[in-house]
């Protein structure tokens, strides 16, 4: 499943953000991070992982997204790995196609999370840099995104994606994986999709038999599914 998240930072967020993403920031290496596989692909910036400023970005990050219920109801949280930050623009301008580790060791934390979604919070806005798309692609066809500053995108963390080379301007963006309750990304999906709609039948019924016996329905799938 890939879901856009909207408006999950407002505009005095993301200029202070984008500040002190500035060039005095800790940039270092993207590839020095990166696993064999993906190494000869990753050509960008990233913020030091361990810094005390992307400790105290990451705070923000997780703040916003936490306070969406939709991130919740998509990705049922279990475990989030600390956001990263980065930035494509010059002669480190992309990330090729390549699919992330399945399970990520935080030096942060020490915690291991097991990536079953993935999702990545657009810093920039769109006019101010020339390609970065991120690209997903599946057996048929591929998907490509250029979200709104402020916005994000969770998709399975099983996907093959890239980003593609920023020609203009400087592409920013914070990034992070989640371990969810629920590994499967059929069943995330069809717990989703029955939690929206049963959002709408209470709007338009308000709570009557049948939305209880549904909300039923959902926690026991849930119960089924989860592990926590």
């Amino acid at each position: 499943m890939i879901l856009v998240l909207k408006n999950l930072l407002n505009a005095d967020e993301l200029a202070s953000i984008r500040a002190d993403l500035g060039p005095q920031a800790p940039w270092i290496a993207g590839a020095s991070s990166a696993g064999g596989q993906a190494v000869t692909q990753k050509n960008n910036q990233q913020l030091a992982q361990d810094s005390a400023l992307a400790i105290r970005l990451q705070q923000r990050i997780l703040q916003a997204v936490q306070a969406d219920p939709l991130f919740f109801s998509a990705a049922l949280p279990h475990k989030i790995f600390n956001p990263l930050f980065n930035s494509y623009s010059g002669q480190a301008n992309h990330y090729g196609p390549h699919i992330d580790g399945a399970i990520l060791h935080s030096r942060q934390t020490a915690e291991r999370v097991r990536t079953d979604v993935s999702c990545t919070v657009f810093l920039s806005e769109p006019g101010d840099y020339d390609g970065g798309e991120l690209t997903m692609h599946d057996t048929c066809s591929a998907q490509s995104l250029k979200l709104p500053a402020g916005s994000a995108v969770l998709y399975p963390g099983t996907s093959l994606h890239e980003v593609r080379p920023v020609t203009r301007g400087q592409r920013l963006a914070s990034f992070f994986w989640i371990q969810s309750m629920v590994r499967s990304d059929e069943q995330r999906r069809l717990l989703f999709d029955l939690d929206m709609n049963l959002l709408k039948l209470r709007q338009q019924h308000g709570e009557n038999a049948e939305t209880t016996a549904l909300t039923g329905t959902y926690h026991n799938l849930l119960r089924m599914w989860a592990d926590t």
